[in-house]
Order: structure tokens, then C-alpha cells, then sequence
């Protein structure tokens, strides 16, 4: 049985464990091992996690199959004044790909926005990242390119995508 729960602050160090699963696999086949880890730990470490959820106000989702965590979602409402969600994670653990988990949480992302009279939801995937299919399937379509600096010499070289949900 699948279910969705809202994290907590309870829930920092099981974020950080499944973004650790999830998050090297993801970006090891086309980003360089050095470039991966920064990443992660920037993104990833708890103290970052938390500050993500107290400071930013993203919200994050835990998506359970019969009790057993296997990936999460973590967004923030009203990210412009467009009434714009920004979905700034996802994450399914990789050998339950497939499976449905990352639709589900995509669709419980979109209707908590739609919920709360946001209009669109806008994420970045990497350019190689095979994700970009899986965003496609669920009807977002690409804004823009975008490299971003994210220090240390490294870039994200993303898609900015977008979906229209109300």
C-alpha cells in the first residue's frame, strides 16, 4: 500500500538517507564524482535540510510503500508573485523506479498547489538527467536552459520546466 506523508523536523535525518541513496546514482553518470558530492552535501547535509524547511519553507513529502520509505518530494508554494510552485527535489530510490512512486508524489505536489490557488508548478532538471522524459510525460515543457553557478567552479546545467495546473 502506498501512502504520502508530510516530513517533519523528525524526519531530517531519513531525508537525508533516502537523498543519499537516490542522489548518486542520479547524477554519477554524467556528472563528475567531485562535482556530485559538493552537490549533495550543499543540498543534503541536515543542518541544509532543515534550513530548507524552516528558513525557505519548502514543504516535503515521503512517499511509503507498506510502511517502507523509498523517496520524497520537497517543494515551496508562492515562489514568485505568478502564483508559482517550485518543485526544488525529487527523489525515488532507484530500484523502485517505475513504479509509479515519482508520479504519485508529483501528482499529491500538484494538487496541494492547486489546493493552496497556485497556478503553475516550475522545477529545473539536469539536461541529461533521464528525468526530463519522465517530467515530459507528466505535461511539463521546457522554458529555458539554465546553467547555474553553483560554486566551487561547478554548474548545474538545467532545463527550466513548467506546468500549467490551474
Amino acid at each position: 500500500m502506498i501512502s504520502i506523508k508530510t516530513a517533519t523536523k523528525a524526519d531530517i535525518s531519513l531525508l537525508n538517507q533516502l537523498g543519499e541513496q537516490a542522489f548518486y546514482p542520479t547524477y554519477l553518470p554524467f556528472i563528475s564524482k567531485e562535482q556530485v558530492e559538493y552537490m549533495f552535501h550543499k543540498m543534503y547535509d541536515e543542518t541544509s535540510l532543515l534550513q530548507q524547511m524552516k528558513v525557505r519553507g519548502d514543504i516535503f513529502l515521503i512517499i511509503y510503500e507498506d510502511g517502507k520509505p523509498l523517496g520524497f518530494a520537497a517543494y515551496q508554494m508562492d515562489f514568485d508573485k505568478d502564483k508559482t510552485t517550485k518543485l526544488h527535489k525529487l527523489y525515488v530510490l532507484p530500484d523502485t523506479q517505475s513504479k509509479g512512486l515519482g508520479k504519485a508524489l508529483m501528482q499529491a505536489v500538484e494538487q496541494n498547489a492547486l489546493a493552496a490557488g497556485q497556478k503553475k508548478v516550475l522545477l529545473n532538471v539536469n539536461r541529461y538527467n533521464k528525468a526530463q522524459g519522465f517530467y515530459a510525460r507528466l505535461g511539463y515543457v521546457i522554458l529555458r536552459e539554465d546553467d547555474i553557478d553553483i560554486g566551487n567552479g561547478f554548474y548545474m546545467n538545467d532545463y527550466e520546466m513548467i506546468k500549467i495546473i490551474g
